[in-house]
């Protein structure tokens, strides 16, 4: 019997290749990858999705975190970005060429794929889809059995494994033929097609962009930039500032040594996180921001607390003035680079793909 590998991430088109190919007698063993940049990370969502299908169908699933490696490929892809900050080609190279590693360790003799011709501009064209198996040392060996039709035989089919004629011809955006297929196959509940990748955010890309540019950053950076309000004083150091309860209490799990906090005292308010390198005049900084965010922004002045993050030395309190908008204004991340841009468009905006 032959013996398949498929590339699962929960979602419909990937859970339809799954069953299109099990109809042909074939063995499936799934593979789903997570990384922090997946936007349901925080909730195992990703991995929850994939690991549901792979028990409905009753195959074995393994799920693999590919942040290190991607983290790399983030900062300088060998073949761009998108629109905003994501790397796609060398994203499915990376998730390919180790996907052929685990293929070859379980003795699978070729890998499928949910992807559909024409849905993605960047990496689902022809070209970009040979160019992707080429430089993951795959070429012929992915089967994408939803858009087969559109692409030249693959060698699981040369060989007889697999019954070309029984595979489909979808192609764009529309997802009209997903969803008749999946009454067919009375596939329910599936997750909406939204983007799962924060990458293609603008706002992320923002930020994401403005920590690559200004450190080697990491996955406790990153994880950073998913919560609060993001400031940056200059190329050395920036600030967070909650927005709820919830931001608080991630930015406090997220900081590390070297961090400071601060906050309010007796009066409710934001958490506050400066990294970088940090001098007095920087902790009065965002000692007025934490001021401008909280109860206390229409008060001539606030007492801040400002303690070492990790650290069990004792706070201390400083009286300051709140910061004012246009104050705010002049360091909010977002702004700031909202008006780099403005001034001189930047390559990777005018890629606009994907």
């Amino acid at each position: 019997m032959a013996k398949a590998l498929a590339l699962l991430s929960g979602g419909l088109d990937s859970t339809l290749a799954i069953r299109v190919i099990q109809k042909q007698g074939i063995e499936v063993i799934a593979l789903n990858f997570v990384t922090v940049f997946c936007r349901c990370t925080s909730h195992g969502s990703c991995k929850l999705e994939a690991v549901k299908v792979s028990e409905k169908f009753g195959i074995p699933i393994k799920v693999i975190n590919t942040t290190e490696r991607f983290l790399d490929l983030v900062k300088k892809p060998k073949f761009g970005y998108g629109k905003n900050m994501n790397p796609c080609i060398d994203c499915r190279i990376n998730i390919f060429r180790i996907a052929g590693e685990y293929m070859r360790e379980i003795g699978a003799d070729f890998i499928i794929t949910g992807e559909v011709l024409g849905q993605r501009p960047m990496s689902q064209r022809k070209e970009a889809m040979k160019l992707i198996d080429k430089e993951a040392n795959l070429t012929g060996l992915v089967l994408r059995p939803l858009c087969a039709k559109h692409m030249e035989p693959t060698i699981p089919e040369k060989l007889g494994l697999v019954d070309r004629e029984q595979l489909l011809q979808i192609r764009g955006r529309s997802r009209k033929n997903q969803i008749q297929l999946a009454d067919v196959f009375q596939i329910k509940d599936y997750p909406c097609s939204a983007g799962g990748c924060l990458l293609t955010d603008p706002e992320f890309a923002h930020r994401m962009r403005d920590l690559v540019n200004t450190s080697d950053a990491d996955v406790n950076d990153v994880n950073l930039l998913k919560v609060g309000r993001h400031f940056r004083l200059d190329p050395q150091t920036k600030i967070v500032v909650g927005r709820n309860e919830e931001d608080n209490g991630r930015i406090e799990s997220l900081s590390r040594e070297g961090d400071f906090l601060l906050t309010l005292v007796d009066m409710p308010g934001p958490l506050t996180l400066i990294r970088g390198e940090i001098t007095e005049e920087k902790i009065q900084s965002a000692a007025r921001l934490t001021a401008r965010y909280g109860k206390s922004h229409v008060l001539p002045s606030a007492k801040i607390s400002v303690k070492p993050a990790k650290n069990d030395l004792p706070a201390r309190i400083m009286e300051i003035t709140p910061m004012s908008q246009e104050e705010v204004d002049k360091i909010m991340l977002k702004k700031r680079l909202a008006n780099t841009v403005s001034r001189k468009t930047s390559s990777i905006a005018e890629l606009d793909i994907e």
